[in-house]
């Protein structure tokens, strides 16, 4: 059994949930900070990717990253780098799908945080990042943590995006969903119920961590 799928998938959910750990604690704060319409007309456009096909997330990466593309053509004709059909192109997918849950997780622990201990953090001189990264952050942990759980659990499962963006070549692109879909199309399904009971028993490993965690955080 080729353990390269778990390798892929593993690297690519890791490297997706540290893109998005800091892209989506930095949106998140300055959306809950902005005005209600334009917090309501934001929420729309970065959440779209969560409730949209995920072929159709796929379909819209390919018309900007393919090499015949906008940004593709740039990176192709002048740094000679495709950014589709290899194992890092599904990173690109990962972040697409998985941002919305890191989000709206990390923007709604922001929203719950008590705006007096910021104010009176400033009374006292500290610096705006110091605010930020040692008091906000630590404050709303929960949340943030709740939503790398689910944001690593999102990309770690990914199949259409990924599929559309990078393939399947196996040793190469192949990752855990794009494994299973290739032994069901050519009946291998003997070798495809291990691959699908790998991906359960660490689907639930990731929900019993986040379990225990939402557990040990109510005791505290």
């Amino acid at each position: 059994m080729d353990l390269y799928p778990l390798y892929n998938s593993l690297r690519i959910a890791l490297i997706s949930t540290v893109l998005i750990f800091f892209m989506g604690i930095g949106t998140a704060y300055y959306v809950a900070r902005m005005p209600k319409v334009i917090k309501g007309v934001l929420d729309v456009l970065l959440t779209v990717p969560l409730v949209l096909p995920p072929t159709v997330v796929g379909y819209l990466l390919l018309r900007f990253l393919g090499p015949h593309r906008l940004v593709g053509a740039f990176f192709f004709e002048n740094f000679d780098i495709r950014l589709t059909m290899t194992w890092w192109s599904t990173i690109f997918a990962t972040v697409v799908v998985s941002f919305p849950l890191m989000y709206r997780t990390t923007r709604g622990a922001f929203e719950s945080f008590d705006r007096n201990v910021e104010n009176a953090a400033r009374t006292l001189g500290l610096s705006g990042g110091f605010i930020f990264w040692r008091i906000r952050i630590p404050c709303c942990k929960a949340g943030i943590i709740a939503g790398l759980v689910l944001a690593f659990a999102r990309a770690l499962g990914e199949y259409g995006a990924t599929s559309m963006i990078s393939g399947y070549t196996p040793g190469i692109t192949a990752t855990i969903s794009t494994t299973v879909y290739n032994l069901w199309r050519t009946n291998n399904d003997d070798l495809a119920y291990k691959w699908v009971l790998l991906n359960l028993l660490i689907s639930a490993l990731v929900l019993v961590f986040l379990n225990l965690f939402e557990e040990r955080r109510r005791k505290s």
